[in-house]
């Protein structure tokens, strides 16, 4: 009885180990929300991590956080992106340039080693395109029934829908962001951008850019999706 009472236990604490993994994300896979979850929690980066490719610079004059709201700098290039990965989810944030728009995105589904740039689906903001896809290393998306895939091409890029629905320099924007299964619909300021299907990569971590100039973000959550 005590060999059945000690094996009973391990099992116990096995499976409250394996139960957190999954919550976790661990070797579960990607985490696929249940309720709303801030992502940015308004004090520091907890729950990211921050890249740039050369080891010497020190990633924290790069990106700060002060009163709410993340500052980037938006050089050298690099990204802050999730530690855990996500699928299936409803992603918001918003941003606003400092100064004159410049570049900067949000990738999507982000795979492989850190470098610039991953393997992920990237929603423009660079000024003036917010709403533009760009396909980067081999990733895929449909658009008005043309597959857009160039595994040959390092960047494809695919033209917003609609003319610029960006707000004026140090305005608050919004980004909602739809990833359901394979398909991709993204909406700023609340106008519909563009929608791709058939996405070749439909999970990974989520990254916001640094590339070209100083620029802020607030507000960053997921939610499941309706």
């Amino acid at each position: 009885m005590k060999r059945v009472a000690g094996s009973l236990l391990v099992l116990s604490i096995l499976v409250v180990i394996l139960s957190t993994l999954v919550g976790c994300q661990g070797i579960a896979g990607p985490i696929e929300p249940g309720k709303k979850t801030m992502l940015f929690n308004g004090k520091d980066l907890a729950g990211w991590k921050l890249f740039i490719p050369d080891e010497a610079i020190d990633v924290n004059k790069i990106w700060s956080v002060k009163n709410g709201v993340v500052h980037c700098k938006g050089k050298p290039n690099g990204y802050m992106r999730t530690e855990a990965e996500y699928t299936n989810y409803k992603l918001h944030l918003e941003w606003r340039w400092t100064a004159e728009p410049s570049n900067s995105g949000v990738l999507l589904h982000s795979s492989g080693a850190d470098k610039v740039w991953p393997r992920c689906i990237e929603c423009q903001l660079k000024g003036g395109r917010a709403g533009d896809f760009v396909l980067i290393n081999g990733t895929g998306v449909t658009v008005d029934g043309r597959d857009r895939q160039d595994v040959n091409k390092q960047f494809v890029s695919v033209a917003m829908k609609q003319q610029s629905s960006e707000k004026s320099p140090r305005q608050w924007n919004s980004y909602d962001i739809y990833c359901d299964q394979d398909v991709i619909r993204c909406y700023v300021n609340s106008v519909l951008q563009n929608i791709g299907t058939s996405a070749s990569d439909t999970s990974g971590w989520i990254c916001l850019q640094s590339e070209g100039g100083p620029i802020e973000f607030r507000n960053i959550y997921i939610e499941p999706l309706d």
